[in-house]
């Protein structure tokens, strides 16, 4: 297999549109998913704005932006709002209405100064130093799924360790009980409706509001040194403390982007390791070259494909294109990682990439997620672990990637492996 993988152009992407018209809408149909490089790569080409219509229930048409620069600003600056997004999207799917509404009230969806409070108090209780204490759990997670899978010779690496591994992890970081990760368990498997496209369903939604309500509680009774203890008492000098609201909605955020992006993060890793032979073969015999893999797994095949939904606060202009006050702009991730303005032959996979880590997997400014480090943790361990335990690890033999139907995230929905 090549070791770099060159977009084709597209056949259904239209061209540019002539100076000082606007293009035309993209209607995106399902088989945009299996190669969005493709066509991110035909937008870039053609000015790096495009409007588009993406495929699924409630299908977000806007603008889309595939340029890295452009992202870049756009995720620094406050021409785009975050304030009210979720809301004129929750009309379509329902989320924002009913008893799950509450948790969706948290910093990824708010603008300063609301924002600025909440990352304030949430950070002081989401330190590095929590994160780095749970290593040797990360670890001993890792070694406990890898030794289910004794005797065996074919596994399902998604379902039996991509999924598990940070509903563990996060429920570690909150604290939680062996009873509370058997039950969160349950409720995490089905965190994408069953649907395959890794959205969250209302009642998974509801559900999941009921459990992290009834957790918070206990903590307040019961305070530890876990996440959601600090998050109880978190106060910055001349600031209130979390509402319940805001620390059921910060929770939940902490389960559901840390869980999606992890699980992303390690089966895409996998998946680019394993059809990218000769930097396995690297990286097998040169294990310190895993935080730089990593880096790269998260710029070549990014675990969150578009950034959380936000709208133009006001007008912008990219070049000849006018972005009217109130529309929807969605910044692909995907596309920015790839751009060949930044990145140099961004199509080819480098673990050695000296400029890997230049990439917005994570977002930028204010907004740049908060588990970053975390996730980052999760992977090299995994990653570590598989490879030392399981020097014959490939693909099956009948395995063909099929990627999730869901714009806003790039995962894959299965990855059966070999072990020997």
């Amino acid at each position: 297999m090549s070791e770099t993988t060159a977009p084709d152009k597209p056949e259904a992407v239209a061209s540019a549109a002539p100076p000082g018209e606007a293009p035309e809408i993209q209607t995106l149909d399902p088989a945009f998913f299996d190669d969005p490089h493709a066509t991110y790569h035909e937008w870039r080409e053609g000015g790096g704005v495009r409007q588009a219509r993406y495929p699924g229930p409630a299908p977000v048409e806007g603008w889309v932006v595939t340029s890295y620069a452009e992202a870049k600003e756009l995720l620094s600056g406050r021409q785009l709002s975050k304030n009210g997004a979720v809301e004129r999207f929750g009309r379509h799917v329902g989320l924002t209405q009913g008893p799950g509404s509450a948790l969706f009230s948290h910093m990824l969806n708010s603008d300063p100064p609301h924002h600025t409070r909440l990352r304030k108090l949430v950070q002081k209780a989401f330190t590095t130093r929590r994160t780095a204490a749970l290593r040797p759990a990360i670890e001993a997670h890792v070694a406990g799924l890898l030794d289910t899978w004794e005797g065996r010779d074919e596994v399902e690496l998604i379902g039996e360790f991509a999924l598990p591994l940070p509903l563990a992890v996060v429920f570690d970081l909150f604290g939680a009980s062996d009873a509370d990760h058997e039950t969160l368990q349950v409720r995490g498997n089905t965190l994408d409706g069953g649907q395959g496209d890794g959205e969250v369903s209302v009642f998974t939604a509801e559900s999941m509001l009921t459990y992290l309500q009834a957790l918070i509680a206990l903590k307040r009774e019961q305070p530890d040194d876990g996440l959601l203890s600090a998050l109880v008492e978190a106060r910055a000098e001349g600031e209130e403390a979390l509402s319940e609201d805001e620390i059921t909605s910060m929770a939940f955020l902490l389960v559901i982007a840390g869980h999606q992006t992890t699980v992303n993060l390690i089966a895409n890793g996998m998946h680019t390791l394993l059809t990218h032979p000769a930097q396995l073969a690297a990286l097998r015999a040169d294990m310190t070259l895993m935080p730089g893999a990593v880096e790269e797994i998260l710029r070549y095949e990014s675990p969150s494909a578009l950034a959380s939904l936000r709208y133009a606060a006001e007008p912008v202009d990219f070049g000849e294109v006018a972005v009217d006050e109130g529309e929807f702009v969605q910044i692909s991730l995907l596309g920015a990682n790839r751009d060949p303005r930044v990145f140099a032959d961004p199509d080819r996979f480098d673990i050695t990439r000296a400029d890997a880590a230049k990439h917005l997997a994570f977002g930028h400014g204010i907004h740049h997620c908060l588990g970053a480090p975390l996730a980052r943790l999760q992977a090299e361990i995994a990653f570590t672990q598989l490879l030392t335990r399981y020097p014959d690890l490939r693909l099956s033999e009948d395995h063909e990637a099929r990627w999730q139907a869901n714009p806003r995230h790039r995962g894959l929905l299965s990855l059966p492996l070999r072990l020997t």
